[in-house]
């Protein structure tokens, strides 16, 4: 049975990798420190023979006992509520965390995929994004904290590559949506899914004609396991590339929840990117990857998910409570 470590386990994306491996017939070592995983999403794997679970911090020394086949590092917020809540530890865990796991990675002999994200590429001036642009990226930004990040996990994996002649994988992953997003993430469909639920407003910061290529986590997950038994060790986008400016898609949200709210406007954040539109020829010609679920149907799946949740999380400000980490 090959064995893999999944960092990030109790989050949105890490769960359902979860899944997917255990249904693959993987032994699965979960690690997360729940900062901002929540282990409900991984409670119904706690039965399982083949699947164990470790709250640990991956920016800190990191240890597995035995053999190990894989790794997939997933461990990092990834909304702005949380990054620019907790900004130190977005830039640990994903310079240590990093470092830690690719020196476990070397230590097995084991194959290691990191997430990187399509905010390396900033606000983009190439549009769609391929993978050769290099991005324009605010480096003393509030979104620094988390797209510096990102862009140092690149960085020093492709040194362990190129160096150490370490197995490595890079997944660019676009916005990614399903069940198990949380509610009041920041992010734009649990915020207007939750603003929809309560009644409230539709809030669209800037003029709403920024635009957002939304990819449904099944999807996501396949393109993941594809790139990682694949032979390529570049990066590779994975996303969908029907894009959408903000106004539709909070229109769409509108017609889905048969609310009948109005659409407000807010100032846009600093250096909020205008236009996200993954170019996704490497996935196709290298994994014969495309998304294959469309918004249509994958936005009916995530709200019937989020209408099913509890009436407390609707109203819950923050999923967390982050000040005791505020200080590290």
């Amino acid at each position: 049975m090959k064995k893999i470590l999944i960092t990030g386990a109790a989050g949105f994306l890490g769960s359902h990798l979860c899944d997917r491996f255990i249904n693959e017939g993987y032994y699965v070592i979960g690690m997360d420190n729940l900062i901002t995983g929540d282990l409900k999403n991984i409670e119904h794997l706690f039965k399982l023979k083949n699947f164990e679970f470790y709250n640990h911090d991956v920016s800190k020394f990191v240890h597995v006992s035995g053999s190990l086949d894989y790794i997939l590092h997933f461990a990092s917020p990834a909304s702005p509520i949380d990054y620019l809540k907790i900004p130190i530890q977005t830039l640990k865990v994903g310079a240590m965390g990093t470092h830690n796991l690719l020196g476990l990675a070397k230590a097995k002999n084991a194959r290691i995929l990191i997430a990187s994200t399509s905010e390396i590429y900033g606000d983009p001036l190439v549009h769609p994004q391929t993978e050769e642009y290099y991005g324009n990226v605010n480096t003393i930004g509030p979104r620094g904290v988390y797209d510096e990040a990102k862009r140092f996990m690149e960085s020093i994996t492709m040194a362990y590559n190129r160096f150490h002649g370490l197995e490595t994988r890079i997944v660019r992953i676009f916005n990614t949506y399903g069940p198990r997003m949380r509610l009041n993430d920041g992010r734009v469909i649990p915020a207007f899914i939750g603003q929809a639920l309560r009644g409230e407003d539709l809030t669209i910061f800037g003029d709403g004609s920024q635009t957002r290529s939304f990819c449904y986590v099944d999807d996501q997950v396949e393109g993941i396991y594809r790139l990682l038994l694949s032979d390529y060790d570049l990066p590779v986008n994975i996303g969908n590339p029907y894009e959408i400016t903000i106004k539709d898609f909070a229109e769409e949200i509108v017609k889905l929840t048969g609310t009948d709210q109005k659409i407000i406007y807010k100032p846009l954040p600093k250096d909020d990117p205008m236009q996200r539109q993954p170019n996704i020829s490497k996935a196709k010609e290298l994994l014969g990857w495309e998304p294959k679920i469309m918004r249509e149907e994958g936005m009916r799946k995530t709200y019937k998910y989020f209408k099913s949740l509890p009436e407390e999380e609707l109203y819950k400000k923050e999923h967390k409570d982050f000040k005791e980490y505020n200080r590290s």
